[in-house]
């Protein structure tokens, strides 16, 4: 069994809610959003790789401690071994938290059962991700169905940059997400990380948290919506 692990958070009392837990930054992923807060770990391979062997010591050594191990990434379902994986942190008593875009129907099908809660990102409308290099709508919405039909629990998140949703398309796309059977969804707004080249001015990151009007039909929408500032 290979994961392949570029990183880990030690404890987090956000990335699992109401949980406390560690979490395995699964390295590679096979798109490309302009907003990526972890280009590091897109690429599959690094000199930064931390051995299967040395997380399950540190699993071990965090009984009792924590309650749950979040695979992000990167993509955790674009590691093959994710599956095995979480079988073993499983069998050590742990929660099974996981963070996706959806970009693997198939694996997201093998690792759902062991799977205790999901957090998933939604880049934009279905039918638009083609904004994205690389990125398959169909094969997101796919995943996205999965997981509200196997009643795991979800949080939907979008991240708000101009270059992949538009202000005026946010409310539509909730709307879309809400008649799907989402309860809990989050916008999040982007950090600006120098090195994004081309990345939009403060003002155009903002607009969307600046329209009360939105956010307030946003939030009938949904049981739980949240709004994260970067």
């Amino acid at each position: 069994m290979s994961l392949t692990v570029g990183g880990i958070e030690k404890f987090t009392t956000v990335n699992y809610p109401g949980q406390l837990a560690a979490v395995l930054f699964c390295r590679g992923c096979p798109i490309r959003c302009p907003y990526c807060q972890n280009p590091s770990l897109q690429d599959f391979g690094g000199t930064d790789l931390i051995p299967w062997d040395i997380c399950v010591e540190f699993l071990e050594s965090r009984k009792g401690l924590l309650d749950g191990i979040v695979f992000s990434g990167g993509e955790p379902l674009a590691q093959k071994d994710l599956k095995s994986a979480m079988e073993q942190v499983k069998a050590m008593g742990y929660l099974i938290g996981l963070h996706t875009s959806g970009t693997n129907a198939q694996r997201l099908a093998d690792v759902l059962p062991l799977t205790d809660w999901i957090g998933f990102d939604v880049k934009t409308a279905f039918d638009r991700y083609d904004r994205i290099p690389h990125a398959n709508g169909k094969e997101a919405k796919t995943c996205l169905d999965m997981i509200l039909a196997a009643g795991v629990p979800m949080e939907a998140r979008t991240t708000l940059d101009p270059r992949v949703i538009a202000p005026d398309e946010l409310l539509p796309l909730a709307e879309t997400l809400s008649r799907e059977g989402v309860k809990t969804y989050a916008v999040q707004e982007y950090h600006d990380f120098p090195e994004q080249n081309g990345a939009p001015d403060k003002e155009s990151r903002t607009a969307y948290f600046a329209d009360k009007d939105l956010l307030q039909k946003i939030n009938g929408l949904f049981d739980n919506f949240i709004i994260r500032h970067s």
